[in-house]
């Protein structure tokens, strides 16, 4: 097989390897950089427990070559874990009961903190568009969108940060 080599910023940090051209971002995202809260769920890019952000974008990752990746920035669950955004959503995923067995919960994660950044209060009807690659199969979706929609108020805070202080001399 023909290998390629592969250099992208993977949460935050620079990543590099080389790898077969038919290898998919899923599989180097989880098997050669060991962010495994990416999910390989169906194969065919129906369930979305596979979605990273790929340059701020939610992706299935199961559909993107690692080559494609190539020279852009890749973010997974883990590179987010610090985000105070990601961590309301996690909280109220818990707090909400959006979760169950939790296979889904990364790409619905993903997927949800796409729109939020994009949208300060989405309708329950934007969300449930946002969330209509993402397939559960446990919560029946009312918990994971009440999450959704109750992180939205305390937002704002956190998209717009204060200008630093200029100091002079």
């Amino acid at each position: 097989m023909k290998k390629v080599k592969v250099e992208l910023k993977l949460n935050g940090k620079q990543f590099k390897t080389e790898v077969e051209a038919r290898t998919l971002l899923v599989d180097l995202v989880r098997e050669l950089a060991d962010q495994t809260a990416t999910h390989i769920g169906c194969d065919t890019s129906n369930c979305g427990a596979c979605t990273v952000l790929l340059d701020g974008r939610p992706v299935k990752s199961c559909t993107v070559l690692a080559a494609q990746a190539g020279g852009r920035d890749v973010k997974t669950l883990e590179g987010l874990s610090e985000d105070p955004l990601m961590k309301k959503l996690k909280d109220q995923f818990l707090d909400k009961h959006g979760l169950q067995c939790g296979f889904c919960t990364s790409g619905m994660l993903i997927s949800s903190y796409s729109l939020l950044r994009k949208k300060q209060k989405p309708d329950e009807l934007e969300i449930r568009e946002s969330l209509s690659g993402n397939i559960c199969r446990c919560t029946g979706y009312g918990g994971i969108v009440d999450a959704i929609k109750s992180v939205q108020p305390g937002i704002e805070k956190e998209r717009v940060a204060p200008a630093p202080e200029i100091q002079r001399n």
